[in-house]
């Protein structure tokens, strides 16, 4: 197989050291795409008052509810392509890119419809106080409008990961994320906007990313290549996306509705909380963006090494993504918690909003560790084409438990400490499960092929 130089080898050589290559592009990438947000709550934060930020705060966690079914999908691109590759598959892989591409456009226009029609009527479903909806409602229907440039960014980054290429994806959101800074500072100071600036800021950006990723398929000659002459919907190759990929977007959907009820119970508590809340949430999204490139990695990996049937190489890959998540996890987020101060600071000087902060990021933060093993876990048994097990495991564990949590022991004693507290207990809980849940596959996958060599060969 020809390779180009942004692709890498994910079946032979040294693993961890591809695991690195492979993650660390990614990792960055994922920090500059939470550097649209961020800089949203940045620039209002300090150049507006803390009206403003709870009202772009409180948007994050129904975003996620609403477009985590379509990101699921892109998952769903990225496992069939990658175990496409690992097969040495080029034309089923020209159908996997133009069906991806397809889904994200059409999904984008839905998406965008929807939320520009009922932004208000969810949030006020979610008890948004009086004081920020409007702010809300105008900062979320703008988001909304440009969904199409968002999916088709993340569906054909996801097509480029499948390959090994994390660097273009990382390129091309360096470029937008300068460009949203550079807009967001415009729009708020000069032109003097509110949540609409930065909103519209935003996917400004995100349309620059999505139309390089776009003509970067176009003028690839490989297995990524994207033909408009042949742009059309495979429905077996959408079957099998949509098969894997459905689990992981409901389960991405139903953990945020497990923290859109947790956002409600943070809503109960007034602006102030709401403002500190979202500024270290924000934080910790850098955090979770490291670690879930080992998520990413564990699908690609897994995915192109059961492709190549070189299933020796999944233990390991999954070894050693549990070691750096660990390492990566633990040292950011203590980290993190010991500069909370300052970093908390960056997004506010209010001292009460700073100090509500404070309390989230030491009871999530330190132990964000084991949220990354989770995911690690959900991303090998992915890899392995299982996407309903980790799906019904992680629903159970995480936001059943979140959920009994909040209408128990939270209602019993409204306090804020305790209701943070249910994240890390559900973390571990899951793993635990999960890594049951694998081992028990693997065994199973192992003996199959053992046993399918013997009758091949004619060993008895």
């Amino acid at each position: 197989m020809i390779r180009t130089k942004y692709e890498i080898d994910l079946t032979n050589g040294c693993i961890w050291k591809k695991i690195l290559l492979f993650a660390l592009p990614l990792m960055f990438s994922s920090v500059l795409q939470l550097l649209y947000n961020a800089c949203d709550i940045v620039v209002i934060g300090r150049f507006r008052d803390h009206t403003a930020l709870s009202a772009i705060s409180s948007t994050s966690s129904l975003i996620n509810l609403i477009i985590n079914l379509f990101i699921g999908l892109s998952v769903g691109s990225n496992i069939v392509m990658a175990k496409c590759y690992g097969q040495n598959d080029k034309e089923k892989a020209q159908k996997i890119v133009s069906t991806s591409i397809i889904i994200s456009l059409i999904s984008g226009l839905l998406l965008g419809v929807f939320g520009v029609l009922f932004a208000k009527q969810l949030l006020l479903l979610m008890g948004s106080p009086s004081d920020v909806i409007n702010l809300a409602t105008i900062y979320l229907q703008i988001f909304f409008i440009g969904m199409p440039f968002n999916l088709l960014y993340n569906f054909g980054a996801s097509i480029l990961r499948a390959s090994g290429d994390t660097k273009r994806p990382l390129y091309f959101l360096l470029i937008s994320g300068i460009f949203n800074v550079g807009a967001n500072l415009l729009f708020v100071i000069v032109f003097n906007m509110s949540t609409d600036g930065v909103a519209l800021a935003t996917i400004i950006s995100q349309f620059i990313s999505a139309m390089l990723i776009l003509i970067t398929l176009l003028k690839e000659k490989g297995f990524c290549h994207l033909s408009l002459k042949e742009l059309k919907i495979d429905k077996k190759v959408l079957f099998e996306i949509s098969k894997v990929g459905l689990p992981a977007g409901l389960q991405g959907t139903i953990f945020s509705i497990s923290n859109v009820i947790i956002q409600s119970s943070v809503n109960f508590f007034g602006s102030y909380v709401m403002a500190g809340n979202g500024a270290a949430a924000n934080l910790e999204g850098f955090i979770y963006a490291c670690m879930n490139a080992f998520y990413q990695a564990s699908i690609t990996f897994t995915s192109q090494n059961y492709g190549a049937k070189k299933y020796d190489n999944i233990s390991k890959i999954l070894k050693y993504n549990l070691y750096l998540v660990v390492l990566f996890g633990g040292i950011l987020g203590i980290t993190a918690y010991l500069s909370s101060g300052f970093l908390l600071n960056i997004y506010t000087t209010d001292p009460d909003v700073i100090k509500i902060g404070t309390i989230r990021m030491g009871i999530i933060c330190v132990p964000y560790f084991l949220c990354g093993i989770m995911d690690v876990v959900v991303g090998s048994l992915r890899g392995l084409g299982k996407s309903t097990t980790p799906m019904i495991v992680s629903l159970l564990g995480v936001c059943g438990l979140r959920i009994i949590w909040i209408f128990t022991i939270f209602r019993s004693n409204m306090n804020l400490g305790l209701l943070y507290v249910s994240y890390p207990i559900s973390w571990i809980i899951t793993f635990i499960i999960l890594m049951i849940c694998f081992i028990n596959l693997y065994r199973k996958i192992v003996s199959f092929e053992t046993n399918l060599t013997k009758q091949t060969t004619g060993i008895v």
